[in-house]
């Protein structure tokens, strides 16, 4: 495959590849490249089918371009010779021919958040950083952000009772029952609740591995890039923080302090409302319920990526149980103390 990608790099961008290597993906395929004069670019080669999607596709690329312009540290697409932000090619990865979309993109320095120490200040800043991304946003303009509307995925916190169809992956596994009263909480709950949610374009996927950070002063680190716009989406604002705030939790080795340090970098840039300050501890849950389900799921698609896939397995499901046995009070009465000492302490 990489001597494939090396061919349609050099045929699209004019550029001469002097090393490639693979980087891990969910089910995309990503290249790192460096060309003969040592830039680094991250070729990424879309899964066929998402590659069919290609009015999707262009206004993803569309919002990495317009948050850079107003200096949000997005990773951004490379025109090719032609002045194209993303070309659909015919490759055959071992599947037969198929058309795949594909995109260089520029390489960010950094470690992924997920593999580095990072302090409650710096996780302030990230939710600061997560509300400026939407709020951003905002003033984008096309013809064709309506296709956000009708984009529907398994992984929005509105479907979370699609999870019923896939729990047989969890038979025998205690957690099911935990994953079970979830689904029926949220329905009950949260559901009621959505049509007051503030709503508007979000990331939808500000995970722990798609947030770069590289250290600076004093045992501090500061975002130097967001990544994969795969899940852009018209959803709710306080999907963005629940989702922000489920992944930083993952591999926190304080993981409840997490939240209120996300939530009041959120909140200095966009209030929540009651309805959705009281949905939010669900919200979590929900996501992490998604990633431990569709995790197992997947896993049976894409057996030789099963370790990528199941990154949140292990510290997921310890989570999932630490904070049902906490309960909806308990936590939620940590988060927003929490948020707000670091307001005052602004």
């Amino acid at each position: 495959m990489s001597t494939q990608a090396t061919k349609v790099i050099e045929q699209l961008y004019g550029v001469t590849i002097t090393e490639i290597s693979t980087l891990p993906s969910y089910i995309d395929q990503n290249f790192l490249v460096v060309d003969k004069e040592g830039t680094k670019h991250v070729l990424k080669i879309m899964n066929s089918e998402e590659s069919k999607r290609t009015t999707l596709l262009e206004v993803q690329t569309l919002a990495m371009s317009f948050l850079r312009q107003h200096e949000v540290p997005a990773q951004t697409a490379v025109p090719t010779t032609t002045g194209q932000l993303m070309s659909m090619e015919e490759i055959d990865c071992g599947h037969g021919v198929q058309t795949y979309c594909v995109r260089l993109l520029t390489y960010i320095p950094g470690k992924t958040i997920q593999r580095s120490q990072v302090t409650m200040q710096d996780l302030y800043h990230v939710g600061k950083l997560a509300a400026t991304v939407d709020k951003t946003l905002q003033q984008m303009v096309s013809p064709n952000l309506d296709v956000l509307l009708k984009y529907d995925t398994l992984w929005s916190l509105l479907n979370i009772p699609l999870l019923e169809g896939y729990l047989s992956v969890m038979d025998g596994d205690p957690l099911q029952e935990v994953v079970k009263a979830v689904i029926e909480q949220y329905k009950s709950h949260v559901q009621p609740k959505i049509i007051s949610f503030q709503k508007g374009i979000i990331h939808g996927d500000l995970n722990d591995q798609n947030i770069i950070v590289i250290p600076i002063d004093t045992g501090h680190h500061e975002v130097s890039g967001i990544l994969d716009f795969s899940l852009l989406v018209n959803g709710c604002y306080v999907f963005e923080l629940a989702i922000t705030i489920m992944y930083l939790m993952l591999e926190n080795p304080s993981p409840l302090d997490v939240g209120g340090a996300v939530l009041a970098g959120w909140e200095s840039i966009m209030q929540l409302n009651d309805d959705e300050r009281d949905s939010l501890f669900l919200l979590v849950l929900g996501r992490l319920c998604q990633s431990l389900v569709y995790g197992r799921h997947n896993v049976k698609k894409y057996p030789d990526n099963k370790s990528y896939i199941l990154t949140t397995a292990k510290s997921g499901s310890r989570l999932l149980v630490k904070l049902w046995e906490l309960g909806k009070k308990e936590v939620e009465r940590k988060w927003f103390s929490d948020a707000r000492t670091f307001l005052v302490s602004k």
